[in-house]
């Protein structure tokens, strides 16, 4: 899964629009805005379709504030 689109985003805390790579499918969820869950978390997020995680060429989005400022 990635990101497709950003819906709203209160501090870090975020609701997004996913999609997979694979099949297009498409889901809403949450998310929190920090390398560790651009880098680590999205990548190893399950389609619910079709099973499949984020290819090997996965590119994450960067942060919308530096891990090292509060918020």
């Amino acid at each position: 899964m990635k990101i497709n689109r950003i819906i709203s985003q209160n501090r870090r805390d975020f609701t997004a629009e996913y999609i997979c790579e694979h099949c297009g499918h498409k889901i809403v969820g949450s998310g929190y805005d920090d390398t560790y869950f651009h880098q680590s978390v999205i990548p190893g997020m399950k389609c619910p379709k079709c099973g499949e995680v984020a290819k090997e060429n996965y590119r994450p989005l960067a942060t919308k504030y530096d891990d090292s400022e509060v918020i």
